[in-house]
């Protein structure tokens, strides 16, 4: 039982989340919640932001915070760490590398 409460805990609510399938046929993905402050989730906040490029299956873009791992982000299959500050940042920094990696491609 404890189990399920620490799960529906570490699920929290839903802040944000969005699922888009770009002109070409790339995916972006965000997904956003709020969770109790802990050592894992020091800000309260837990996301997942995603794009994958057109017929490919893994994404080329990653930001994510999970448990046991601080804020970081992935780019072209190349993890860097990341300085969250605030919702709003994390959507815009998201976005600018999404942009990015579709200019580095052609799309």
């Amino acid at each position: 039982m404890k189990r399920d409460s620490d799960q529906r805990r570490q699920a929290g609510r839903l802040v944000r989340r969005e699922k888009i399938i770009d002109e070409q046929g790339g995916i972006i993905e965000l997904a956003i919640w709020q969770v109790p402050k802990s050592a894992d989730y020091p800000e309260g906040i837990r996301y997942r932001c995603a794009y994958v490029p057109p017929e490919e299956r893994r994404p080329s873009v990653l930001y994510d915070v999970h448990r046991r791992k601080a804020h970081h982000r992935h780019f072209e299959g190349t993890e860097y760490p990341y300085q969250f500050k605030s919702v709003d940042r994390l959507v815009s920094d998201f976005r600018a590398d999404v942009e990015r990696a579709k200019k580095a491609r052609g799309i």
